[in-house]
């Protein structure tokens, strides 16, 4: 059975549009009860949200669902991904639930689901719901339904696990930093975070109105951090997506590090401390200079797929704890289940705590070679694969970089684009074989 739902990351789109309708929450509810209830007799699922204005319509509607299967529900209001995936392994409830379109426009939203470890879910599992949700309703009767009530402290719980990923012998102390969550899900967590743990905190991007969200801010639009970073006089600058699965962390000088470059700074500190590292998980986009510098430290290193799924995947497969993409979904999984962007931002800082050196120093010999990604919109139906001229110029591309670099063409899991990307020793280079191959694409 294939999945009609369900993409890499949960089920997405456009609100007002199918299946993001409070109709189809209404049954998807419904339909993921049905599949608990086959394990259990009662019950109970954890469901959080970021600060989109459609996050209302959908929480009721899936809390609606869920009531009408027999499920009990308890309700976090905003709070990020990270944040659910945690309560729902403390709180010990059956599944976790997540109302987010992470880095897209307020005008676009999704679920994903966490188990009650706090780990995404198996295929097998999403294939359950689908089949569920072809299948007649099955109502409860009064006497059955789910319950709903608000946990008032999700925000200082959460807050308080944040902190406690940080040395306890540490602190940020002297240090000023700008905090931009998005105008989303952690615009009431991140800023307290680090105040908490001594940081002087310049908040961005906290201001949510349930329509800016990820709008000219947060990780996906990181300028806006550069800037306030450089105003401030900031030591340092963290951006978070709407989410706060993701993380952009920029210097004083208002250098951007990307999830690669902070990937390779996670390794060497435990490294530095000691700690064996067997290896780590990029994906195929991961630069191949923080590969290169790895393998020189005699750390071993893989390619995913593209999706901080995969990288779970391989993760777990190898045994390994650090993992992580470009665009900032970093991994450490003796600290989280799951990708958290404030936990990663603090990882990092206590590298440069305990070091006293500055990111660039801790960067220091691992230059990143040049990348162009070109996103090109698909049109609907339009088949990629059997474009022949692009398969041509690919191969051209290729033969032309040899081993001074790569090509890598994919599909987006989320959206309707394709993600044409080169690497090369010479940036000149790798944007002119980008562009042949969008050429290609268009043509």
């Amino acid at each position: 059975m294939s999945r009609m739902y369900f993409g890499t990351d949960g089920i997405r789109g456009t609100v007002g549009q199918a299946p993001i309708t409070p109709d189809f929450m209404l049954r998807l509810g419904h339909a993921v009860g049905r599949v608990l209830r086959k394990e259990m007799a009662r019950p109970s699922v954890l469901i959080g949200k970021d600060t989109r204005i459609s996050g209302y319509m959908l929480e009721s509607s899936l809390e609606a669902g869920f009531a009408s299967a027999g499920v009990d529900v308890w309700l976090t209001g905003p709070l990020p991904t990270p944040g659910v995936a945690y309560l729902t392994r403390a709180l010990r409830q059956q599944l976790g639930v997540v109302i987010s379109a992470s880095h897209n426009p307020f005008a676009d939203n999704g679920i994903k689901f966490f188990s009650a470890r706090g780990e995404k879910l198996p295929d097998a599992w999403e294939l359950a719901v689908e089949q569920a949700l072809q299948e007649a309703p099955a109502w409860v009767d009064s006497a059955n339904l789910g319950r709903a009530r608000r946990l008032q402290d999700a925000r200082g719980r959460y807050i308080e696990f944040c902190k406690n990923s940080f040395g306890s012998d540490l602190t940020l102390r002297g240090l000023k930093i700008v905090v931009d969550a998005a105008n989303g899900a952690a615009y009431h967590v991140a800023p307290d975070v680090f105040h908490e743990l001594g940081a002087e905190v310049i908040p961005v991007g906290c201001s949510p109105d349930g329509f800016n969200i990820n709008e000219g801010c947060g990780a996906t639009a990181p300028a806006a951090l550069v800037k306030a970073v450089k105003e401030h006089g900031a030591h340092y600058g963290v951006a978070l997506d709407g989410d706060a699965d993701r993380l952009q962390l920029v210097d004083a000088q208002g250098r951007l590090y990307n999830g690669d470059e902070l990937l390779y700074v996670m390794v060497a500190d435990r490294l530095a401390q000691g700690q064996r590292v067997a290896g780590a998980v990029g994906t195929l986009m991961t630069n191949m200079a923080v590969e290169l510098a790895l393998r020189a430290r005699d750390v071993d290193f893989v390619r995913a797929k593209v999706g901080d799924r995969y990288v779970l995947e391989e993760l777990a497969a190898r045994g390994w704890q650090l993992g992580g993409e470009g665009s900032g979904h970093l991994l450490a999984l003796d600290k989280h289940t799951t990708g958290d962007g404030i936990v990663s931002a603090l990882l990092v800082l206590q590298a440069v705590v305990r070091t006293g050196r500055s990111l660039a120093e801790l960067m220091d010999g691992v230059d990143l070679f040049p990348q162009t990604l070109i996103n090109v919109r698909l049109q609907p139906g339009q088949d990629w694969k059997s474009n022949a001229r692009l398969a041509q110029a690919q191969a051209d591309v290729t033969a032309d970089l040899g081993k001074s670099g790569r090509v890598l063409i994919r599909a987006s899991g989320t959206e309707p684009l394709l993600r044409v990307m080169v690497e090369a020793s010479d940036a000149g280079l790798a944007q002119l074989c980008a562009q042949r191959l969008v050429e290609a694409v268009q043509a």
